[in-house]
């Protein structure tokens, strides 16, 4: 068993770094503007990535470029210089995916340590000691494991072992989805994915012709995954590095996930026999970003269950559903379910014209207006047009929440400090 494994957090953009170190993250993970697998990523230039570094190494947190496309014949030169460039940076590590570019790598600047991308999909200890060979010292394994898996291979092998534990699923093993390049020319195996599997689409009977539409339209869409609750048992199976999926997300998702992960993560150390997670730390990973959660594949096939069929982006926190609807006025009435403030953003399923969103700029309770309203309250809030009694209202944006996380995107010079002992 691992002592204390790593939270390792993603980078898309200079906040998002910045919220990831504050938050308690002991690694990063960024792309640079060469050879990353999120290409629409903000990302780092090459003196980016030399400031990403000095800032991480300032807090003691580790640096992991990812370098994590497929190559081309006529792209080895460059990435051989790149790689060279990010060895004098003192990054930390780089993640591969080419076995071609971790055969240069290893000639080429043989003091790098390398990591095997995910998108390798590695999956048994075999694969996880041929890398080991190669000189790989840490495995991305394949999102497809079982935990029994994972422990098995953490036994029968020498490497590093890293998991996605929260985040974005991809339906394809491992990420290794060829739909968006045939579809549209952009290939996620060169960083330009444009998550076709979000999109709706249509099941048909191809004997009758009938739609099959029960359950909802986004029928490769999964849902998120979220594995807080079963942190103990992942600690256990020996796991080194808990991975966040979200280069491509907010600095508040950032901020919000490891501040949550790392809370749970130190109780647990703390306190083994008496393992919790919070209701608020459950509410915030929910209102930040959820597509619904899964446990994933660590626990047995989901099957069915790990998809999101009715929702491809955040679905928010539940706030109840409309009691009654005044057209003439456009003000409707909720139970809450949940807390709700002023600079809220909610959205409500309604019956006929899909969803519609809107930021809460009044409240009334009992005919006074109020700042904010708690769980159990009925109030009183304007609507968009076409809602009625039943509908459910979702909150989709905390203003609370999101204070909190930008709160962690701000470094003060007290932050900058370092403790010394002479």
């Amino acid at each position: 068993m691992v002592d204390r494994p790593e939270l390792l957090a993603p980078a898309g953009s200079v906040e998002a770094l910045v919220a990831g170190i504050n938050s308690g993250a002991d690694a990063v993970y960024l792309g640079g503007k060469l050879f990353s697998a999120r290409a629409y990523a903000a990302n780092f230039d090459e003196r980016g990535i030399e400031e990403a570094v000095n800032l991480a190494h300032r807090r003691g947190v580790k640096v992991y470029i990812t370098v994590n496309t497929l190559l081309d014949n006529s792209e080895l030169e460059q990435v051989a210089g790149y790689l060279h460039f990010l060895y004098r940076a003192g990054v930390d590590a780089v993640i591969l995916q080419d076995l071609g570019l971790l055969n240069l790598a290893r000639q080429v600047v043989p003091g790098l340590e390398l990591h095997a991308s995910t998108q390798m999909t590695i999956h048994n200890s075999a694969g996880a000691r041929f890398l080991a060979e190669k000189g790989v010292r840490r495995v991305v394994l394949a999102r497809e494991l079982d935990l029994e898996d994972i422990a098995a291979i953490q036994r029968e092998s020498p490497v590093e072992l890293e998991v996605f534990v929260h985040g974005a699923l991809c339906v394809c093993y491992s990420g290794q989805c060829l739909m968006s390049s045939l579809i549209g020319g952009r290939s996620g195996n060169r960083g330009r994915c444009a998550q076709p599997c979000r999109l709706p689409y249509t099941l048909v009977n191809r004997e009758t012709g009938e739609e099959l539409t029960e359950g909802g339209l986004h029928l490769l869409s999964t849902k998120d995954l979220c594995l807080v609750e079963r942190l103990p048992e992942l600690v256990r199976a020996g796991i080194h590095s808990f991975k966040f999926e979200g280069r491509m997300k907010r600095p508040e998702y950032v901020a919000t996930v490891i501040r949550v992960y790392r809370q749970a993560l130190d109780r647990y150390l703390e306190d083994p026999e008496h393992y919790f997670v919070s209701d608020e730390e459950r509410k915030a990973l929910f209102q930040i970003f959820n597509r619904d959660f899964t446990t994933g594949y660590f626990f047995g096939n989901p099957a069915r269950e790990l998809m999101s069929y009715k929702r491809p982006n955040n679905r928010g926190l539940h706030l109840g559903r409309l009691v009654s609807v005044d057209p003439a006025r456009r003000w409707g009435r909720i139970r809450l379910d949940e807390a709700l403030r002023i600079g809220d953003g909610i959205e409500i399923w309604v019956t006929r014209g899909g969803r519609k969103g809107v930021t809460v700029r009044q409240i009334e309770v009992g005919g006074q207006p109020v700042e904010e309203a708690n769980a159990g309250m009925l109030v009183e809030i304007p609507l968009p047009d076409g809602a009625r009694p039943g509908d459910r209202v979702f909150k989709t944006h905390d203003v609370r929440l999101m204070s909190r996380a930008q709160e962690a995107m701000r470094m003060s010079r007290e932050e900058e400090k370092i403790q010394v002992k002479a």
